[in-house]
């Protein structure tokens, strides 16, 4: 059973009876189909259902012969908006199932980025053609959450906006520049790193470090797109699962200057997300390759 399906809205899913029941009605009612030849003897089929505004269940698998449906896996989803990162991609097979995972280094994060494919069909149909997928394209992040919490922000005054988003800026230019190799900008940033280290571990003893960190994003556990976050709230809108008729947090956030959309059960957030506070919590990322 999948974990995250209560960051829908699907909080009741409790037995293997209950689950079949709901995938049997995103099977029957699928909203979204999408069907490609893999090689002469195989097909994936996607079927998609909303069960509220951009987000829903993706079941991926096979139609045989009788056309009877065999199901390889199924994930919840929720769709970003926009295009919030144009890296180089590369997408992986993960061993055990039909799913893919894309990964692109943003120098913003400072980390490379690692999120699973929603639209694996359209990538199988551009992989079948031949088409070169390594290019920059753009891509549409989305993230779910099982647990999550809000902080109050930290107050900046202009002059400190402004010296941040030029600290921000220079800091992407010298991750750029130390990647090809450049040794004056590895220096820097090893300096940057160590005044920053100083910095922290001297504040730390008298200040809370949330009113340190602004914000952050951090792998986390065994899963490679599972990532721990504190983030800026953009905006919050509370939307009601269509089915289930639970609550969930639909919220736009900005981490590290970038943007995207998260989804949380109303019951798993503690906290009021109001626009200008922080979420901090941990999140599965999503991403949409825009061919």
């Amino acid at each position: 059973m999948h974990s995250y399906l209560r960051s829908i809205g699907f909080s009741n899913i409790n037995n293997r009876s209950e689950l079949n029941k709901l995938i049997n009605l995103v099977l029957d009612d699928a909203s979204d189909r999408k069907t490609i030849q893999i090689n002469y003897q195989n097909s994936l089929t996607e079927l998609s259902m909303k069960f509220g505004p951009d987000f829903g269940i993706t079941l991926r698998g096979e139609y045989d012969q009788d056309d009877v449906f065999h199901l390889d896996n199924y994930y919840p989803f929720l769709y970003g908006y926009g295009s919030n990162v144009k890296e180089e991609v590369s997408i992986n097979k993960r061993v055990d199932t039909e799913a893919y995972t894309g990964m692109c280094d943003d120098y913003r994060l400072g980390v490379s980025l690692i999120f699973y494919l929603q639209n694996v069909a359209e990538y199988l149909e551009k992989h079948n053609n031949k088409k070169d997928l390594h290019q920059n394209v753009p891509i549409t992040l989305s993230a779910l959450s099982l647990e999550g919490r809000i902080l109050l922000p930290i107050v900046k005054d202009e002059i400190q906006v402004k010296n941040l988003s030029a600290e921000k800026i220079n800091r992407s230019n010298l991750i750029a520049e130390a990647k090809k190799g450049n040794q004056d900008a590895i220096d820097s940033l090893t300096l940057d790193d160590i005044d920053t280290y100083a910095m922290v571990s001297r504040r730390a003893k008298k200040e809370d470090i949330y009113s340190i960190v602004d914000t952050c994003f951090i792998p986390f556990g065994s899963e490679s797109d599972n990532y721990s976050i504190i983030a800026n709230i953009v905006d919050s809108r509370l939307v009601v699962n269509s089915y289930t008729k639970e609550e969930v947090y639909d919220l736009d956030l900005i981490c590290n200057d970038i943007t995207f959309r998260l989804c949380i059960n109303k019951e798993d957030l503690l906290g009021e997300p109001l626009p200008g506070r922080r979420f901090k919590g941990n999140i599965w990322m999503q991403g949409k390759i825009n061919f």
